[in-house]
């Protein structure tokens, strides 16, 4: 039986949510275009469309906000940040940002350009806008092991590093990045090893390649390293966290997942100052001032604050297994999804559960529509309708993964909740042949998942 692990905290504050009717649920998915973005968030009754900045902050967070320094230049919010993370991290140039989007678009340019490559272990969808943005072609190479959603493997976010060794040696000269992305959000929240951040790391260095984490997820993936990998359970979060990071040059980071904020990212440089420079550069021109790249200083206090509470190991045990308890009822039911659980997320395989819809007619995107249709929960098609097209014959790509992402956000949603979300579920699962796919009739040239228009076939 799944077993639940009681939150760490008790709750001050609530909001109130609503459940619509059925037949308002699908007035209502009709109105969006069948694009769950487009609904509003009051109608939803349970989202989890995404872990990013929907987290609840603590009373510490809130108390932190009372004392922001909105200063303009030099805040003292601003140099309390810079310590924690140089604390954490050990890199000598911290850059704040409103978001990691952000600091893609501040880093990428510098080290992109037309002609280049990036190669990761897998990108998630606004990372890799940002490499084609700043003119070069992203490359995926994620471990084989992520493919097989039923393999239970302790780390199927690693690097497949033999394919990243064969991308150098097909690419001469022309792979501008590698990056590394902890958790891998793509392969279903998967956990990347410390052995393979460090091979990476090796690879990179052998061939002077810059090395960028995209830490969103960076203390869930310590907690996993210290959980599963052989000589880490005696260390700390912090001995571990300060390991990951030290074998990449750079990393971007998210605010919104890990550190437990609404709002913000970073930039981090380790030594690189002329590089560092470019960064500051560009932040002044695209996000603001470099003491607050966006962000009010009382954001920065709060980013300051959550980036100490990530690493609370009684926190993320709750955490992990808030999403390992949704993962095991799931699994009783027979529905598949990625195997093991990742860290923010239980990614159900839509093809399993569909496989009369074709990757061209988006089954993740019909399989998150028809949760919604059932019971008001809000997700997101982690599948080839988030990937795209190709950019130079315009075909669809069909994705390595047909995911309907369920990202629980931090400290928001109880035991009830989860529950709710199973049993929706699985009263989709037994009536799944009748369910049909999708069309697209309207989609943006970048990013078309966050505002295409489809219709049900």
């Amino acid at each position: 039986m799944a077993k639940y692990i009681p939150e760490p905290f008790r709750i001050k504050a609530v909001e109130r949510i609503a459940l619509l009717s059925k037949e308002e649920r699908i007035e209502r998915i009709k109105e969006a275009d069948y694009n769950l973005f487009n609904l509003k968030s009051a109608d939803i009754f349970i989202d989890l469309l995404t872990d990013s900045g929907t987290n609840a902050m603590s009373s510490e967070q809130w108390a932190g906000i009372m004392d922001g320094d909105e200063a303009y230049a030099g805040s003292k919010s601003y140099h309390r940040l810079l310590e924690t993370c140089r604390n954490l991290f050990n890199y000598r140039f911290i850059q704040p940002v409103h978001q990691g989007r952000a600091a893609e678009k501040v880093l990428f340019p510098l080290l992109l350009s037309e002609g280049k490559i990036a190669v990761a272990n897998t990108f998630f969808d606004t990372t890799r806008a940002h490499v084609e943005l700043a003119g070069g072609r992203a490359l995926d190479a994620v471990v084989p092991e992520a493919k097989d959603p039923r393999l239970l493997s302790p780390f199927k976010g690693n690097m497949d590093t033999e394919r990243l060794l064969s991308l150098i040696k097909e690419n001469p000269g022309k792979i501008g990045l590698i990056v590394m992305t902890v958790t891998n959000n793509s392969a279903g929240g998967q956990p990347v090893s410390m052995e393979n951040i460090r091979e990476v790391g090796k690879i990179a260095k052998a061939h002077g390649i810059p090395f960028c984490l995209d830490a969103a997820r960076f203390s869930e993936n310590a907690y996993f390293i210290k959980e599963r990998e052989a000589g880490y359970r005696d260390k700390s979060l912090k001995e571990i966290v300060s390991e990951m990071f030290s074998y990449a040059d750079m990393f971007t980071m998210s605010a919104k997942k890990d550190a437990l904020l609404n709002i913000g990212g970073l930039i981090g440089i380790k030594e690189d100052e002329e590089l560092y420079r470019k960064v500051a550069n560009r932040t002044i021109s695209y996000e603001g001032f470099v003491s607050y790249g966006g962000l009010a200083g009382r954001d920065l206090e709060a980013m300051r604050i959550g980036l100490l509470e990530a690493l609370d190991e009684g926190y993320l045990r709750y955490r992990i297994g808030q999403v390992r308890y949704l993962w095991e009822r799931l699994e009783e039911a027979g529905i598949v999804s990625q195997s093991p659980p990742g860290g923010h997320g239980v990614f159900v395989d839509a093809k399993a559960m569909l496989p009369h819809i074709p990757y061209y007619q988006f089954p993740a995107q019909a399989l998150a529509v028809e949760l919604y249709i059932e019971a008001g929960i809000r997700s997101c098609d982690i599948g080839s309708f988030l990937l795209g097209r190709d950019p130079e014959t315009g075909e669809q790509l069909e994705a390595e993964f047909e995911f309907t992402r369920l990202a629980i956000p931090r400290r928001v949603y109880t035991q009830a909740h989860l529950d709710y979300v199973a049993d929706a579920l699985i009263a989709v699962k037994n009536r799944s042949k009748d369910i049909k796919g999708y069309e697209i009739v309207w989609e943006p040239p970048v990013l078309r998942h966050f505002q295409a228009k489809l219709r049900p076939l």
